[in-house]
């Protein structure tokens, strides 16, 4: 007879354990899916775009792109020459290249991983302008860049500038990203609502 009550007990006690981790559990993913991702990128070549098309898989975000009033051409993105647009624009970081359209409801948005090729060891100033088109305060934004060889470098100094009361988390050059690195790439930051 204890050892039936015993085990009544136990059992008791292990359906209510599981009954609570399950519940926390719902709420971690609800909360998730309560917290709105954009993945907004510029990509000047294509490989950044490939890769912002990639995480917003990865994260089920809506994807934008920033489109540059005027589009760079082959002879504005040539990094060897000291005049093309491109390199200009990166070596003056106060310029502030238009961009075509903006995000409807940025408001909404709780987390955005932004985009961009690495331009002379940061981000291109059409980043700027974009941040600087809406109200950043609260969001957490994550940074991502293809790079021919160059790593992040003043990139974040460079964005908060445009987004002071943004947080930033630690952004990273990815390329040649499988769709497998991109998700676990994606799932290090978890919840940042």
């Amino acid at each position: 007879m204890m050892k039936k009550l015993f085990t009544v007990i136990l059992a008791t006690g292990l359906f209510l354990v599981n009954a609570c981790a399950a519940k926390n559990e719902d709420k971690s993913v609800e909360s998730q899916k309560d917290s709105r991702v954009l993945v907004a990128y510029f990509s000047a070549q294509g490989h950044t775009k490939a890769l912002a098309e990639k995480i917003a898989k990865a994260t089920g975000g809506d994807l934008f792109e920033i489109e540059p009033e005027q589009p760079y051409t082959e002879e504005d993105l040539d990094g060897w020459n000291d005049s093309a647009r491109g390199t200009r624009e990166s070596k003056d970081r106060t310029t502030r290249p238009g961009v075509k359209s903006k995000v409807r409801n940025f408001e909404a948005y709780d987390t955005i991983y932004l985009g961009f090729p690495i331009w002379w060891y940061t981000a291109p100033t059409i980043v700027n302008t974009f941040l600087e088109q809406y109200d950043t305060t609260g969001k957490v934004i994550i940074p991502f860049a293809t790079s021919g060889g160059s790593e992040i470098g003043e990139t974040e100094k460079d964005l908060k500038v445009s987004a002071p009361d943004a947080k930033f988390l630690p952004g990273k050059v990815i390329n040649n990203a499988t769709d497998k690195m991109v998700t676990d790439w994606v799932k290090t930051f978890g919840n940042q609502k």
